[in-house]
């Protein structure tokens, strides 16, 4: 297919691909003539990937640049793929405050223990953590930080749930666009969610 089919099979502009191309996003088409090239499935794939990991998923385009890298190894490990994957989407920072961080990376050290997780110093995901637990603290609000020994029971639940969905494909580019579009938009299902089920527990607790 020629670049005007590619984008109308991708859903992604003919500007917006000749920018991938020029930055290494999207493999060079194999070429038929002067300033010509033909594209095939693998390429619409690739955009549809591409998109879903700066659209949704917030990504850097260096962000997007390492998760293809990981993907085009020769053998890539899946784990490390998504590793990469997860380590590129943004997650919401809090500045830790000094004076409880030790304490907060403490509590986050005792649930890892206790689930058998395994942390990573430098994983911006525990940092984000920490620094809500800091927050928590600070406005002397001890009592949802004790809490987190059941959010981390129900989070390794819906972990599972969420690589179940996986389960059916077998394409490493799917299996990552899933991934990244579960976890995003799983955000915010789960939030939705969590405020309905907030709505009916008041009405149960409160309402006289």
């Amino acid at each position: 297919m020629r670049m005007a089919e590619l984008s109308r099979e991708s859903g992604v502009p003919v500007p917006t691909i000749k920018y991938y191309l020029r930055e290494g996003l999207l493999p060079a088409g194999e070429r038929t003539g002067r300033n010509q090239a033909r594209y095939d499935e693998a390429h619409v794939r690739r955009l549809k990937l591409v998109r879903a990991l700066v659209d949704i998923g917030g990504m850097t385009i260096a962000g997007v640049r390492e998760v293809l890298d990981a993907i085009d190894e020769p053998e890539p490990s899946l784990h490390h793929v998504l590793g990469v994957a997860q380590h590129g989407l943004p997650v919401l920072a809090a500045d830790p405050d000094p004076a409880g961080r030790d304490w907060a990376i403490a509590r986050v050290e005792e649930v890892a223990a206790e689930h058998g997780w395994e942390l990573k110093e430098d994983d911006p995901v525990v940092a984000a953590l920490v620094g809500v637990l800091c927050v928590l603290r600070d406005l002397g609000n001890t009592v949802l930080a004790d809490r987190l020994p059941d959010y981390a029971d129900a989070a390794e639940r819906l972990a599972e749930a969420d690589l179940g969905i996986l389960d059916g494909l077998t394409a490493t580019e799917s299996i990552v666009e899933a991934a990244v579009v579960g976890t995003m938009l799983g955000d915010a299902m789960l939030a939705a969610l969590r405020r309905i089920a907030h709505q009916q527990a008041s009405a149960r607790r409160f309402e006289t």
